[in-house]
């Protein structure tokens, strides 16, 4: 009979393991979750500019089920399989070696730094609303920098304090919208729900897709973070259940309210739009309030997404994949620094970009490595069957594929109407993933950086006795 096999735990070296007895526990984690998807209905509001009332509203409601479950579903399983800061570059470095496992690295590594690059830039765009010198210009570019570089700071503060700090910016962010939501009730008019837009308005629906898309992926970011939290192994389901239910009703319930009791011309609806609505609602004290309510936001996902991002550079530098300082800690905070670093400069790098560029972008690059990823995790069930899971998907084999195939027909449309200059982007950037996997190579070949070799090696050595085990 098979014996049940040892959990895969991508070990970290004595230079980068952490000594901080401080551990994320079960509410931190699920509002840093929230956080690492939506932080709230700001930046829904071109689906409604795009497709008209009705499409967003079902895009909101029938897209979690087609996309947000089954990517949460196998974030629950792999991260609590592989309990590592690696997260997914250990999931397809496991399932189909170092190459695959550095250019996931590289996909989710760029979309994501690109992803963050938008919360700033959305904030402002909230803020120009007050502040109109912050429309363009150098008033405009000042602020997104200082925000920028002030927000990094407060993350290499410490992940126990973002955790923390995301609980509470989350609730002030989202009590506008539960103020604005019960004003709204007796103004809903619900024939206003199955408007389909207004006449001789295309709908635009690159814009539409890419809006729900950005709004409900990234749950599979907080893998990297696995090596950072207490009982990994137990908490993680929980806290992606919890999250998946709280951030789809948050969506959900402002579109329904503002929706329902306006009736705007459909242009109106660009991001920074619903403050505008809570001024239309219930007057300018909560069009202020729900403004406060998005720089908060923003600093909570910009938090979040950027501790995924440097704790992502750390687990690849504990399984080789990265040089050795790649890993490094702050002395004081226990954070690794290095990757907060990179991860703010390429962020400021692509922070010019308009609102659009950088979300199409960004999921463009997030497409490509999560159907690398559906294809680790069904490969990972085919080639280690019996390897022991603390939480499994419900579903055998063919119930998974079916699962992973729904979704990756998305991802599929998701690329196929993107722009040239998202294509042009996206390429560029995947040749010079795979160029940095030679390079990082030759390095290790040639001793030219140190790598933690025993962690790359131990991986594959733990693959090969899982192997034997499994067919033993």
């Amino acid at each position: 009979m098979p014996h049940e096999l040892p959990v895969s735990t991508a070990t970290t070296t004595t230079t980068t393991r952490s000594t901080d007895p401080k551990k994320l526990t079960l509410i931190p984690l699920i509002f840093i979750i929230y956080f690492e998807v939506a932080g709230g209905p700001y930046g829904e509001e071109p689906a409604v500019q795009a497709a008209g009332p009705l499409f967003a509203i079902l895009g909101f409601l029938i897209f979690p089920f087609i996309w947000s479950i089954p990517e949460a579903l196998i974030t629950a399983e792999l991260s609590t399989a592989f309990p590592g800061n690696g997260g997914f570059v250990i999931w397809a470095e496991r399932a189909f070696g170092p190459f695959w496992g550095s250019l996931m690295g590289t996909f989710k590594f760029l979309s994501g730094v690109i992803n963050i690059a938008a919360f700033p830039v959305l904030c402002i765009d909230y803020m120009k609303r007050l502040l109109p010198a912050l429309e363009s210009g150098l008033p405009r570019y000042f602020a997104i920098f200082g925000s920028t570089l002030g927000l990094s700071f407060l993350n290499y503060t410490g992940l126990t304090i973002v955790g923390f700090a995301a609980v509470v910016l989350a609730v002030v962010s989202l009590l506008p919208f539960v103020l604005m939501s019960l004003i709204a009730l007796p103004k809903i008019q619900p024939h206003r729900w199955i408007s389909m837009g207004q006449k001789g308005v295309e709908k635009d629906w690159n814009l539409f897709f890419n809006t729900l898309f950005w709004n409900l992926n990234f749950w599979d970011s907080v893998s990297t973070l696995a090596g950072e939290v207490e009982n990994p192994r137990k908490t993680y389901p929980k806290a992606l259940l919890v999250s998946v239910i709280f951030t789809c009703l948050a969506y959900l319930f402002p579109l329904l309210a503002v929706t329902g009791s306006l009736s705007v011309d459909q242009s109106e609806w660009d991001a920074g739009f619903m403050a505008q609505a809570a001024g239309m609602i219930a007057g300018k004290w909560l069009k202020i309030f729900l403004e406060v309510g998005a720089v908060l936001s923003a600093i909570g996902l910009y938090e979040a997404q950027l501790s995924s991002s440097a704790f992502q550079l750390l687990g690849m530098a504990d399984i080789g994949s990265l040089p050795m300082f790649f890993g490094l800690r702050s002395k004081w905070f226990n954070t690794p620094y290095v990757g907060i670093l990179l991860t703010t400069l390429i962020s400021l790098g692509v922070s010019n970009f308009n609102f659009t560029d950088i979300i199409s972008s960004a999921n463009f690059l997030y497409s490509l490595s999560m159907l690398l990823e559906f294809a680790a995790f069904i490969w990972l069930r085919r080639k280690l069957p019996m390897m022991k899971r603390p939480y499994r998907v419900p579903l055998k084999l063919p119930g998974l594929v079916m699962m992973c195939l729904i979704p990756s027909g998305f991802l599929v449309v998701i690329m196929a109407i993107a722009t040239k200059t998202v294509y042009l982007v996206s390429g560029i950037m995947t040749v010079a993933g795979i160029g940095w996997y030679y390079l990082m190579k030759i390095c290790k070949s040639k001793k030219l950086l140190k790598f933690n070799v025993g962690g790359e090696v131990g991986g594959v050595e733990e693959i090969d006795q899982v192997r034997v085990v499994g067919h033993s």
